[in-house]
């Protein structure tokens, strides 16, 4: 996967997908496929590509960091693996903000992107205060020969039977409520804590019970503080675990951390990087009024994440 910034480094010409593809959900998907599907009828190679912006929108406006249910690398390697070629990055500064739909057409996706085929979701906004509409897209790329597919978006059915619009932010809140089932069924695949293993305290071995502390990227998007039933993907293998994110009070911890314990498993993780799939919220984090307390309810929950 080429992940670009610049003219100079990625290939031209294009079929693009325009987004943020914040999560590469279920809605994502949608939207994505059209740019996977076409390139078989093509002649000549028009190479599969995503446009998204760095940083994000909001990132820039707010001056916050916004966190991701998808860091950049995490990004490319879901696109990669569903045919996409490259991941755009385009520098979102107040040069790029300020253009009009017009202006965004003519100098970004005909000038530099050299596109030829453009899938955005109904919803897309995009140029000055996000002024310009799908329609708009449709009607000024077509002045340049350029197809335009407007998709539909996608819809989920929430617990209370009604349908709701797939969203970043709907994945967002059903991760800080617990619902790992419902965050999971609306990104089409587990949730994801991708990060080197970095050594830390290591209370967990003094108790019968060693982990691997995980290092994802800053911007990760991190769930409801608890403990929760895994899988980790470690020499070429999936390892059931348990996993528990927060401050460990029970211990007087402080910092939060990301902690797996490897059911069935040992040897040596430091420097690996893990990948680890949230498979079901097991308990929130508390505090035990006794290390021995807190090995009993570990007890159970391993046994818990081995029944998952």
């Amino acid at each position: 996967m080429l992940i670009a910034s610049s003219t100079e480094q990625f290939q031209t010409p294009t079929a693009i997908a325009l987004g943020n593809f914040d999560g590469i959900h279920q809605g994502h998907q949608i939207v994505l496929q059209p740019i996977i599907d076409g390139q078989s009828q093509k002649s000549g190679h028009v190479c599969p590509s995503v446009v998204s912006f760095t940083p994000h929108p909001r990132e820039f406006f707010t001056g916050g960091q916004v966190q991701l249910l998808t860091p950049v690398a995490e990004k490319a390697d879901l696109l990669a693996s569903m045919g996409i070629e490259q991941l755009i990055l385009l520098p979102f500064d107040r040069n790029l903000a300020s253009l009009s739909p017009q202006q965004f057409v003519e100098q970004i996706i005909v000038q530099q992107l050299q596109a030829r085929k453009i899938s955005v979701g109904s919803d897309f906004r995009f140029g000055w205060q996000r002024k310009g509409t799908g329609e708009d897209l449709r009607n000024i790329a077509a002045n340049f020969g350029i197809t335009v597919q407007l998709n539909s978006l996608h819809k989920y059915q929430d617990a209370d039977g009604d349908a709701v619009r797939v969203s970043s932010s709907l994945i967002k809140q059903a991760l800080l409520n617990g619902e790992i089932t419902a965050a999971n069924a609306l990104l089409g695949r587990p949730y994801s804590l991708i990060g080197e293993v970095v050594s830390g305290q290591q209370l967990g071995r003094t108790i019968g019970f060693p982990t691997a502390n995980i290092k994802p990227p800053a911007e990760k998007f991190l769930p409801r503080f608890g403990v929760y039933a895994a899988d980790v993907f470690v020499d070429r293998a999936t390892v059931k675990g348990v996993l528990n994110i927060g401050c460990r009070p029970t211990v007087a911890g402080k910092a939060a951390t990301i902690e797996v314990h490897l059911l069935n498993w040992s040897g040596n993780l430091y420097g690996q990087t893990l990948k680890v799939n949230l498979l079901d919220f097991l308990r929130p984090e508390q505090k035990f009024d006794s290390v021995e307390e807190l090995k009993q309810q570990i007890t159970k929950d391993c046994q818990a994440a081995l029944n998952n």
